[in-house]
Formats: structure tokens, C-alpha cells, sequence
């Protein structure tokens, strides 16, 4: 049978660019180059990071790093495998072994990086409070007077209130849908999320504000499980090389809305986080 010409010529093309591509970055651990892609942890309701569009295409921040790191390994953004998962479940996702990294507003904590390993950090970025605009709240030291608090689980903003408030009444949900769903239902006086994503929101619903008070700021990786520092080398020099190229800037153009890039582009790659 004669070989399709074409095709060899395609394939030997990718793997060209690919090769150029990855020349400046380690190489890939074996057992990801063996499989020929990556399987992604990200966020699917939480633009924009990571979110689905209305055909169901993954979309945001969060995805176009983790399409460029496939691109750099494999000459290829379609060599990425996005695997949806919520602020609760993505880390056993990653410990079980059904996604190779976590690109998933993954705020660092101790806590977290006892049981999985962070890349350099990508962004940094705090939390706030949404109440609806006629509400009473004016300050996160009001939030008391008016509960339940709806928070996702598994956020950095449910380990900040067991920390600091303990006794406070919240409601722990599955997604940020949920959560704004709670709270303009009156089953919550208030939601505690990602500041970024309070921003987004407010933007596109007027009844809504944020009290403007961030708190809980942390840095966010990517994330990778233990004792795989080939993997976890690859992915910082990925990091870094997306950054030399003004890709953040590039994707922050693209998903959010212009009058909210100068925040984002604080954020993306980070400086150093403000104290607060």
C-alpha cells in the first residue's frame, strides 16, 4: 500500500513545530509524551477563567493556558483535554489521576500544598463580598447581621471563614451559578467569591454590588500531584515563557471585558500581591 503523502507530510510538520516550540523548554516527562496529550482540570462556571460557551467550546483564561502549554508539548492547543471540575473536587481529580494538571483558580494555601505541588504562580488575585444593591451590608464586618453567607466549596473563601469567623452560618455550594442563583433568591443575604469573578458579575447584573472590601488573597497556580518535578519543570518554564511573550495580556483582551483590563492586567502575570 503506497503511504499517504499528505498525511506524513502533516505529521511530520506538527511534530516540527512542536519541536521548535518545546527547544527552549525542558522535555516532557515520558509518560505525558507517551500519551500524546494532556488532560485538564478546569473550571467551567467561572469566567473568565474557565467557563463553557453557549455551543458548550471551553473558554477563558484558564483554558489558553492549558491549550499553550499542549501547544508547546505537542504542537497543538487541541491536544488539550478539558476535564470540568468544581472548587470541591478538583484535587482528588488530580490525586486520582484523571487530569495531569489543575488550571482551575487554584489559590495557593498551606493546607493544599501539603497534598499536591503549585507551579509558579500565574496571577494573584483576593476575594469579595455581592449583596444585592439595596441591602444594608456596607462593610465584611456587617456580614455577621445577615446570614447565611453562600460560598463554594472547597474555595479559599470557606477556608477563610472557618479561620476568622467560625460561627458564621454560610451555605457551601457546587458552582458559582449556584451560589449567585442563592443570593438573588434570598436563601442568602450575601456571596463570598473571587474578586475577579464578583467584577465580571456586577458588570453584567445592576441589581447586584460588591462591598469593595477584598480579603483572603492569595496566589494561584497550576497544579500538579507530588514527586513529579519533571512535570512541574515543564510547566514553570511553560509559565514563563507565556509570560515573556505577553500571552496573559493577549487573552485578558479577549475574554474580559475592556473596561476591567487594567484590573486583570494587574493580576496577570502577578506582581506582588497587595497587602491587605
Amino acid at each position: 500500500m503506497r503511504p499517504n503523502v499528505s498525511a506524513l507530510c502533516g505529521l511530520l510538520l506538527v511534530a516540527a513545530f512542536g519541536a521548535a516550540m518545546a527547544q527552549d523548554l525542558p522535555p516532557l516527562p515520558p509518560a505525558i509524551a507517551k500519551v500524546g496529550a494532556l488532560h485538564v482540570g478546569v473550571r467551567c462556571d467561572q469566567p473568565p477563567y474557565g467557563f463553557q460557551d453557549k455551543e458548550g467550546h471551553f473558554a477563558g483564561v484558564e483554558v489558553e493556558i492549558a491549550k499553550q502549554i499542549a501547544a508547546y508539548g505537542f504542537g497543538s492547543p487541541d491536544k488539550a483535554e478539558m476535564i470540568c471540575v468544581t472548587a470541591e473536587n478538583r484535587i482528588p481529580q488530580l490525586i486520582s489521576g484523571k487530569v495531569d494538571m489543575l488550571v482551575a483558580t487554584l489559590g495557593k494555601t498551606p493546607e493544599r500544598a501539603r497534598v499536591i505541588d503549585y507551579s509558579i504562580p500565574y496571577n494573584w488575585g483576593g476575594s469579595d463580598i455581592l449583596v444585592p444593591k439595596d441591602s444594608s451590608l456596607k462593610k465584611l464586618a456587617d456580614i455577621g447581621s445577615a446570614t447565611p453567607v453562600a460560598m463554594l466549596k472547597g474555595t479559599t473563601q470557606a477556608a477563610w471563614f472557618d479561620a476568622n469567623m467560625p460561627n458564621l452560618e454560610t451555605l457551601r455550594l457546587n458552582s458559582v451559578s449556584d451560589a449567585l442563583q442563592a443570593l438573588k433568591q434570598g436563601r442568602a443575604k450575601s456571596m463570598a467569591a473571587d474578586l475577579a469573578t464578583l467584577v465580571v458579575i456586577v458588570e453584567k447584573d445592576p441589581t447586584l454590588r460588591r462591598l469593595d472590601e477584598p480579603f483572603a488573597v492569595t496566589t494561584a497556580g497550576v497544579g500538579v500531584r507530588k514527586n513529579e518535578p519533571e512535570w512541574l519543570a515543564y510547566v514553570n518554564a511553560s509559565l514563563e515563557k507565556m509570560a515573556k511573550g505577553g500571552l496573559y495580556t493577549k487573552w485578558i483582551e479577549k475574554w474580559v471585558p475592556e473596561d476591567k483590563w487594567a484590573l486583570y492586567k494587574t493580576q496577570f502575570p502577578p506582581a506582588k500581591p497587595p497587602a491587605m
